[in-house]
């Protein structure tokens, strides 16, 4: 196992993760200011892979340089609010549901399969 290599490539994503909120948090925004700003943001956004939230930001810095510095903005400020609460809620979060699941596969492997029977090989069954 390698951490600091799943921990790089963890926050590599979350990066990502916090950059689509950023992009949707400015497209709400602008829905209200600016209509149409956000129409051409959200279609640029459906058009172009924002799961690598860097890649999508050099792609937008070809088009529109404002949009990428208010996305770096609501991205550090998002990262800011959440980040601190992040690790203990990941955890929390696996340990629950690490018990739920313990706990479902051991009822599964618990439980009694049914057994069949065939009323003519009854043995309590007598001719009377």
């Amino acid at each position: 196992m390698y951490p600091k290599k799943i921990a790089r490539d963890t926050a590599k994503i979350v990066q990502s993760y916090l950059t689509y909120q950023a992009v949707m948090t400015i497209i709400d925004q602008l829905s209200e200011t600016n209509p149409s700003q956000a129409i051409w943001l959200r279609q640029y956004s459906s058009r172009t892979n924002i799961q690598d939230g860097e890649a999508y930001l050099q792609g937008l810095m070809q088009d529109r340089k404002d949009l990428v510095l208010r996305i770096l903005t609501v991205r550090e400020h998002i990262a800011e609010q959440v980040l601190d609460f992040l690790p203990e809620m990941v955890l929390t979060g696996i340990q629950e549901a690490n018990v739920k699941n313990r706990r479902e596969l051991l009822e599964r492997l618990t439980q009694s399969e049914p057994e069949i029977s065939d009323p003519e090989l009854d043995i309590n069954d007598s001719p009377d």
